[in-house]
């Protein structure tokens, strides 16, 4: 190894002790998932979501957090979210609704709504974040399998996930040496499956399963995993991380 790499080509280290991590939409699950599982390697967590029990029982449950009420979807010029926040190591946007409608259901408020959710206010949040994050820290986005796989609905949020899929790779460019990447969920049971499915939740998944070259539905916990590791390895940017059980292929 030539002798100006070895300082930078560190053995990986899983700890994040005295590092601050935000995470949008970390109330609940991926977001609640990814703040756990930082929190155990010694980060110090900022949480931000708009429900405000919500929030502050994720904070509890995690074993403390600072808690940030915000709501991404809700766009401005100056987005408030870091404003008593001195410094980060690492931003994590898990925040974002499933709204798969057909295109004839879909108004104009759902439309800005779903660029709002997935385009508009990550980009806010990170122009916001930007001053204050490590320059070897990281920005992690969440798009979906719905980016590479759309279904029969859902349009407008299947051309929201991949355009943040563009946005990653963009932004690893523009904001370098800061690092950009995103994770590509697949079907993972969350609050938000429950809302979108309902009744029909256990009946979809069990059909999935049986489809999927992992033979499950993934967890909130297989993804933290993956944006961990987007986190911690220093070499690691512009990346799409699929985290899909092989959903992408059958």
């Amino acid at each position: 190894m030539h002798p100006d790499l070895r300082a930078i080509a560190r053995p990986l280290s899983s700890s994040l002790s005295g590092q601050t991590v935000a995470v949008i939409g970390g109330s609940s699950g991926i977001g609640l998932a990814v703040a756990r599982q930082a929190k155990q390697l010694g980060a110090d967590l900022v949480l931000i979501a708009r429900d405000a029990e919500k929030l502050r029982s994720a904070a509890i449950s995690i074993g403390g957090a600072t808690e940030i009420v915000a709501d991404i979807s809700v766009t401005s010029p100056s987005f408030p979210t870091f404003r008593d926040v001195a410094r980060l190591d690492h931003l994590v946007i898990t925040a974002g609704t499933a709204r798969l409608l057909p295109l004839k259901d879909y108004g104009a408020d759902n439309l800005h709504g779903v660029m709002a959710e997935r385009l508009v206010g990550p980009l806010l949040a990170i122009q916001a974040a930007v001053p204050l994050l490590h320059p070897e820290g990281s920005i992690t986005l969440t798009s979906a399998q719905l980016g590479t796989r759309p279904l029969a609905v859902g349009a407008a949020m299947a051309a929201a996930v991949a355009a943040v899929e563009t946005l990653t790779r963009a932004l690893a460019l523009e904001l370098a040496p800061l690092r950009v990447n995103a994770v590509a969920p697949g079907l993972i049971d969350t609050p938000l499956l429950d809302h979108l499915l309902g009744d029909n939740k256990h009946q979809v998944f069990d059909t999935s399963a049986a489809s999927l070259p992992a033979r499950r539905i993934g967890l909130p916990d297989d993804v933290a995993q993956a944006i961990l590791f987007l986190m911690i390895n220093s070499f690691v940017t512009g990346e799409i991380l699929h985290v899909d059980g092989g959903g992408r292929w059958v």
